[in-house]
């Protein structure tokens, strides 16, 4: 027998241990198109911004793969299945045999069509440990002293974030109308912005990039509403996308991301999904979707695992949530955020300069929240939202500054003592 995991990320490293668990004699061989191992994704602008060490990068080490007798292709880029045969084909022409397969390749950075954009120097996107080192020698050689940001997401944010604490001045460009369109309302947006602005960073909304200009190096963009900005580096973080291109003639069904069963199976036999490039349940509305965070896809490799050597696991689905640090500001949202009281549901804020929370409810429970400045009852809240609970007997006190424990029902309290909600906040 011969488990082949494809990516190394949290998903896959979660499955070598849910395989070990149950089997430690047959092979395991873990694929990946990265030159590092083991590290975690959302340190890199850490790293950038000198906020941590490469020694601290890693969350599995190699002694991780040798004490489950791992084999490791590092750096070998997957572009083709052969279901039927069984075969995995490489870009550098290796074939690579399986019994059992998980796909854990996760997203890959959106790039939009911008003229000009290709055979430059200078243009970057932002989503791994060697694109951090391309963006940080790119600095250093050219001694760069400005940056655009295209993208107003988290990706983007904590860019600029690591950008600034270089020195650099940035501009963010951000099609919406606001910052963090997809996690944040309007009024979280603000504050993240004027956090933002008063450490001097240039925040453009509504606008995008259409033209790069430059002599085999960028020196100037145009904007869609014709203004021209003079920059020596570009950094692209508009978005990822499940990196699913290369199982196109494989038969597995794809839609945004590869649909999976409970079970991580995907629609062929003996091939397992997990991680940012499958698509499975909100356990809010019930609909497929793409939940690209840390904690989901440990969930998933650890289910896809377990699946793999024959132990019934299933997965019972996700929700959107993040909880990060922006501008010196803390927040957390968790759930569905942008919903509105005319679409039949019901919402309760609380203000107080810079702080700020909201909760979402919807027949008296709760489907969403964002915490700005005071986050001290995100895990509360989450593990609410969980496990649908009906908040109607103490609606009048979640935004309380003393809401807690005692105000919940006594069964949640207990699973929550016990240890049987879950909570994931990353």
């Amino acid at each position: 027998m011969r488990y082949v995991i494809v990516g190394s990320g949290p998903a896959g490293l979660s499955a070598i241990e849910s395989i070990r668990e149950v089997d430690r004699d047959n092979e395991v061989l873990l694929v990946t198109a990265e030159k590092y191992v083991g590290y975690s994704k959302p340190l890199i602008t850490y790293l950038l911004g000198k906020m941590t060490e490469k020694s601290k990068m890693f969350y599995r080490t190699e002694e991780f793969l040798k004490e489950n007798d791992v084999s490791i292709l590092p750096e070998t880029k997957i572009t083709g299945l052969a279901t039927e045969d069984k075969l995995l084909f490489a870009e550098n022409g290796e074939k690579i045999e399986y019994d059992k397969l998980l796909i854990a390749t996760g997203g890959r950075p959106f790039i939009s069509e911008i003229e000009g954009l290709k055979g430059q120097d200078g243009i970057f996107t932002f989503t791994t440990w060697e694109d951090e080192e391309k963006v940080e020698n790119y600095i250093k050689e050219n001694k760069i002293e400005d940056a655009i940001v295209l993208g107003g997401g988290l990706i983007g944010l904590k860019t600029t974030e690591a950008l600034m604490k270089l020195g650099l001045k940035v501009t963010i460009i951000e099609l919406s109308d606001r910052i963090l369109s997809v996690t944040f309302d309007r009024k979280a947006s603000e504050i993240i912005t004027r956090a933002l602005k008063k450490e001097g960073c240039e925040v453009i909304t509504g606008d995008t990039v259409v033209r790069v200009k430059g002599k085999k190096r960028i020196s100037k963009i145009t904007l869609k509403s014709g203004k021209e900005i003079n920059t020596q580096l570009l950094i692209i973080a508009i978005g990822v996308k499940p990196n699913v291109e290369f199982l196109e003639d494989s038969g597995i069904d794809i839609n945004r991301g590869i649909v999976v069963n409970e079970k991580m199976e995907t629609s062929v036999n003996d091939v397992y999904a997990a991680g940012d490039c499958t698509e499975f349940l909100d356990l809010i509305d019930g609909q497929r979707k793409t939940i690209a965070i840390w904690p989901v896809a440990v969930s998933q490799g650890k289910v896809a695992g377990y699946n793999m050597v024959g132990k019934d696991s299933k997965y019972p689905g996700g929700i959107p949530m993040n909880s990060v640090e922006l501008a010196g500001v803390p927040t957390v949202s968790v759930g569905h955020t942008n919903l509105i009281e005319e679409n039949g549901f019901e919402v309760l804020t609380f203000e107080n300069k810079d702080t700020y929370k909201k909760i979402v409810l919807k027949d008296n429970k709760i489907v969403g929240a964002i915490l700005v400045n005071n986050i001290d009852r995100a895990g509360i809240y989450t593990g609410l939202i969980l496990q649908r609970i009906d908040v109607s007997s103490f609606k009048n006190k979640l935004l309380d500054e003393n809401f807690g424990f005692v105000y919940l029902p006594r069964e949640f309290r207990k699973m929550m003592l016990e240890g049987d909600v879950k909570v994931w906040l990353e």
